[in-house]
């Protein structure tokens, strides 16, 4: 499918630019996509399959809702009035005669009499009472909005063709949050909130100002910061000056999108609020939520739609102020019932709004009107492969003879039983590939796991095909071929999809020259939805940081090995892996995330880094996937996306 996308890209000032940057890498994954991100480049609607229109009030859209009405499409509607639009296209253009026009088009008598008077200099524009989305809805061949509200607010103007509901996509960085603490001068204890975007009157910033007034006296360690454009019309430094506020408010007005991602997650609590709406999707809450931050919204509008365990709500009206600082002062006085909030408030955009999402929604959605089909929404969340039943750690025992095999097995059970709990199932047609294999777990992917070819893999000369056979205690017997290459260097001996399931356990970290060979290998042989199951230990762990806090080596097996008596020695750990670069490492390698957690490597409790975990609270640092080893689960989208990523090759 073919699909001419017209939108500003940054370093536009649209919030919609933003947007649309980050739908494209994920959608031109799904379709072919050619970008319009300007006026004046030339379109040929007969050479797409649809038009799609990212369309805002920003005067920086102008070329996009004209092209809308000359070549009808998908209109993506960001908020439900465009009368601000309209106004720069024709009253900054000096035409008035336009304005009245459009103004009787989408009001009637009544709304061209109110824009006689906005000409006559006796009134502003009417935006709330005029959206001026008349001539683009009917032209609209389908639409695209981010809430029910905006669904409603469309079918309300009159709009009667196919709408999908897609989530806003939210942003989830990676971002040092201490560093940008230090940054403000701010000790990790100081409650900081946050008021993020363009500053203007109804994003309610007086109301909050003098809820923050009311919050100083209870607790006069607490600060704030205002991050975004200051608006021309509205004084926001002489308010705060007015309150008596400037020791504790900051306002460091436009900041670039990298910094201001990092001023979010410096705070501890950020205000989203806004009133009145036209529907709009704050792309600074995403962030926030993306962030884990602990959220109060104003309860309107598509605010109001989102779940009520991952933020606080205020009505609008009389008790606004009170509930908000009541709500400040909640948070601030319990700091865990904030992490609290923001831990599921990151859990539900990481479910429902992650970008690869956002763009399957779409594709699925613009098939359906090119089809002139009814578009269902699709469920694309990537469901986690069910579990299989738990084998028994006696089980993978009473396949292993030898006393060496044995020893290790003792302190690995628990990580074994749980690589073959995360592995999806098969069928008797299935063909599963475990890598480095000892065919410690290997009979059990037949035997408990239903694949119906099993096959093995490790490290050898090319072309050495080794055929093993292994008998239970309990009298099974299994065949395995166990196939030798360098896993890093050799093609795979293997024709392309032919594999339902690969098992990389602990061999990752092994590597010495090129693991994105490897990756690039198992997409390979891997069909389309396969799964790769990936375990290795886990380098950010609490044992890790204990080590490092303490002076010593992080890695959990860093030391050089000895060579045996006849002179071999076993390749030891050159790299280990933190939960986050495995999470890049699946993305880059062409899977989408369907688990990545983290659990017991050894047998062994590990009381003595709770120490680790306290200080992890106290500094608000993510506490999260601190196990010893990484259990991930990928699941096959599509081909290698970054052969040598930056964060892995030098």
């Amino acid at each position: 499918m073919r699909v001419a996308f017209f939108s500003p890209l940054p370093p536009s000032p649209s919030g919609i630019a933003d947007y649309s940057e980050a739908l494209l890498d994920p959608l031109a994954r799904l379709a072919e996509v050619e970008v319009f991100s300007q006026p004046g480049h030339q379109f040929r609607p007969q050479d797409f399959d649809l038009a799609l229109y990212q369309t805002g009030n920003n005067p920086c859209h102008a070329f996009v809702y004209e092209t809308a009405l000359h070549h009808p499409g998908v209109v993506v509607m960001h908020e439900s009035n465009l009368h601000h639009l309209i106004a720069d296209l024709t009253i900054r253009r000096g035409d008035w005669d336009a304005y009245r026009r459009e103004a009787e088009y989408n009001g009637g008598a009544a709304a061209l009499a109110y824009a006689r008077r906005v000409q006559a200099g006796d009134a502003g524009p009417d935006y709330e009472g005029l959206p001026m989305t008349r001539r683009l809805l009917e032209s609209a061949r389908a639409a695209i909005v981010h809430s029910n509200f905006m669904r409603r607010e469309l079918q309300g103007q009159g709009f009667s063709r196919p709408i999908a509901h897609i989530p806003h996509g939210a942003w989830i960085p990676v971002v040092d949050r201490m560093a940008f603490r230090e940054r403000l001068g701010i000790a990790e204890d100081t409650p900081l909130i946050g008021i993020f975007g363009h500053l203007k009157p109804y994003k309610r910033i007086a109301e909050s100002l003098r809820a923050f007034r009311r919050l100083v006296p209870v607790e006069p360690r607490a600060r704030m910061i205002l991050a975004g454009q200051r608006h021309p019309d509205y004084s926001v430094d002489s308010l705060v000056h007015t309150l008596g506020l400037s020791d504790q408010v900051r306002i460091l007005g436009f900041t670039p999108v990298e910094d201001f991602a990092g001023y979010i997650a410096a705070s501890d609590i950020v205000l989203n609020l806004r009133y009145p709406t036209v529907g709009e999707t704050s792309g600074s809450l995403l962030r926030a939520l993306g962030l884990g931050r602990a959220v109060v919204v104003s309860d309107v509008g598509a605010f109001a739609e989102l779940p009520d365990d991952v933020c606080l709500k205020v009505p609008v009206g009389s008790r606004e102020e009170d509930l908000i600082f009541e709500f400040l002062n909640l948070l601030v006085s319990r700091p865990d019932l904030a992490q609290s909030m923001g831990g599921r408030a990151r859990e539900y955009v990481e479910r429902t709004c992650k970008w690869e999402r956002v763009a399957q929604l779409y594709a699925s959605f613009l098939c359906a009107v090119k089809e002139g089909r009814e578009w269902r929404e699709p469920d694309v969340t990537p469901a986690p492969p069910p579990e299989s039943e738990r084998v028994a750690p006696e089980y993978i025992a009473g396949w292993v003879a030898e006393p060496s095999a044995r020893e290790y097995l003792a302190m690995h059970s628990t990580r074994l039983a749980r690589t073959l709990e995360i592995t999806p199932p098969g069928g008797p047609c299935d063909c599963i590939l475990e890598m480095g294999s000892y065919l410690q777990i290997t009979a059990a992917l037949h035997t408990r796991l239903g694949y119906g070819t099993v096959r093995g893999c490790y490290y050898g000369p090319v072309g050495r095909v080794d055929r093993r056979t292994v008998v239970s205690e309990e009298g099974e017997q299994f065949e395995c071929e166990i196939d030798h290459f360098n896993a890093e260097k050799d093609p795979f001996p293997y024709a392309d999809g032919c594999f339902a399931t690969v098992l990389c356990c602990e061999l990752i970290e092994h590597l010495f020259y090129d693991p994105m060979h490897l990756m690039s290998e198992v997409n390979r042989v891997l069909r389309p939805g396969g799964h790769l199951v990936l375990t290795t230990p886990n380098l950010a762990s609490l044992r890790a940081l204990s080590a490092i806090l303490q002076g010593y080596h992080p890695g959990f097996f860093h030391a050089y090995i000895r060579p045996a008596q006849d002179g071999e020695t076993d390749a030891r750990h050159n790299r280990e892996y933190t939960p986050l670069e495995i999470h890049q490492l699946l993305e880059n390698s062409g899977f989408e995330i369907v688990r990545l957690e983290t659990g017991s490597f050894r047998d062994a409790a590990t009381p003595e880094f709770a120490w680790v975990r306290h200080l992890l609270e106290r500094y608000k640092l993510d506490a999260s996937l601190r196990g010893d080893g990484i259990y991930a689960v990928g699941r096959k989208t599509g081909a290698v996306r970054e052969r040598y990523p930056s964060w892995l090759y030098a």
